[in-house]
């Protein structure tokens, strides 16, 4: 006697209830494959290590320079951001007894409601969103900053993104509109770089303090491998993490705010110390005000201050912002997002900053 088992009537449709919004999925190379076609050369891996090293003296006291996080809002263009690299590198060797120059090397701009989301999400700047291009353009022009002798900062905003590059990178941000987030403090806990976590678009500084302290501990999350699979990473926490004061409702610049920042640090259990960005809500978003910003802090600095131990300078090679507008040649060297000062607004900035420090150091 045999029995059989009935057919089910019907197959289970998921397709209901699952990626309803979603209008395409494409392959991702992995970050694994991208660094076998892009890898580190030793010349750039021990610049990667030695001025990591040095800006964590720099957070633990044991060097007097100042950290220098400067250079464009944002990539657009690999041979603008070379052109730019090679006359940042002549400055950061010309003041390297005085400042630990480090150029800024955005890829991805967090965007109030929507726009250009930057280099790696779309580097032809059109919508065509060749992310894989992406990440391999964002990779080699991180080397071949590198190649210069010149390390390279970048912000964290995409969680999956710093697989591709992370090695490269001498010092990371955590923006204003992710300190907060737990994630992002879940990330830096395991990045390998140090990492400048900023205020609050409001100005409130707790959420950096809070930051700070969950980036030291470990954690355990999920995330990818280089190898492209998912996985539990568990983290030691980073020692190396700081607040950036970028401004909110009201600058944050003037030695009364390093005073009230440094307050909080030190009730928290912190190092009292501090970076200051000159751009965004310190500069009111005018983009020349940078300049006024910095003398105020070099001065607070040359007075003795040794709690304020980095600047962050928006500049480009060309000062002021453009448009991307479909059909419109770019101007070369004029930043795409924020408005930038420009190489040559930005040199007496770095000589005055330099000065500054001498004097302190001297007194």
């Amino acid at each position: 006697m045999t029995s059989s088992v009935a057919a089910p009537l019907t197959t289970h449709d998921s397709t209901r209830i699952d990626d309803t919004r979603i209008g395409a999925v494409r392959p991702l190379i992995t970050p694994a494959l991208l660094e076998e076609k892009l890898p580190v050369p030793q010349a750039a891996q021990a610049l990667v290590e030695s001025s990591r090293a040095a800006i964590s003296k720099v957070l633990h006291g044991a060097d007097d320079r100042l950290i220098v996080v400067v250079g464009p809002c944002s990539i657009h263009d690999h041979d603008q951001a070379m052109d730019y690299a090679r006359q940042l590198q002549v400055q950061a060797e010309a003041l390297k007894d005085d400042l630990l120059i480090v150029m800024r090397v955005y890829f991805e701009k967090p965007r109030t409601t929507v726009g250009w989301k930057g280099y790696i999400n779309d580097p032809h700047l059109d919508g065509s969103f060749a992310i894989n291009e992406g990440l391999e353009m964002a990779r080699r022009l991180m080397l071949d900053i590198l190649g210069l002798g010149l390390p390279v900062a970048t912000e964290f905003l995409d969680l999956l993104s710093p697989q591709f590059i992370s090695e490269l990178v001498s010092w990371g941000a955590i923006g204003a509109r992710t300190t907060e987030s737990q994630s992002h403090r879940q990330l830096a806990s395991g990045l390998s770089c140090p990492v400048g976590f900023k205020n609050g678009t409001d100005g409130g500084l707790k959420v950096a303090s809070d930051a700070i302290q969950a980036a030291q501990a470990a954690h355990a999350f999920m995330g990818m491998t280089k190898m492209g699979q998912v996985a539990i990473f568990e983290t030691r926490g980073n020692s190396d993490c700081h607040v950036i004061l970028r401004g909110g409702k009201q600058t944050n610049y003037a030695k009364a705010d390093v005073d009230a920042a440094c307050t909080l640090l030190k009730g928290a259990g912190l190092r009292e110390q501090v970076m200051v960005d000159v751009s965004h809500a310190n500069s009111s978003k005018q983009h020349q005000r940078q300049i006024t910003v910095a003398a105020d802090v070099a001065a607070q600095i040359a007075a003795g201050d040794a709690r304020i131990t980095g600047l962050m300078i928006e500049s480009h090679l060309e000062e002021g912002r453009q448009d991307i507008v479909p059909g419109v040649p770019l101007k070369r060297g004029v930043s795409v997002t924020d408005a930038c000062i420009s190489m040559t607004q930005t040199v007496p900035v770095l000589e005055q900053l330099a000065a500054a420090v001498r004097t302190r150091r001297a007194r």
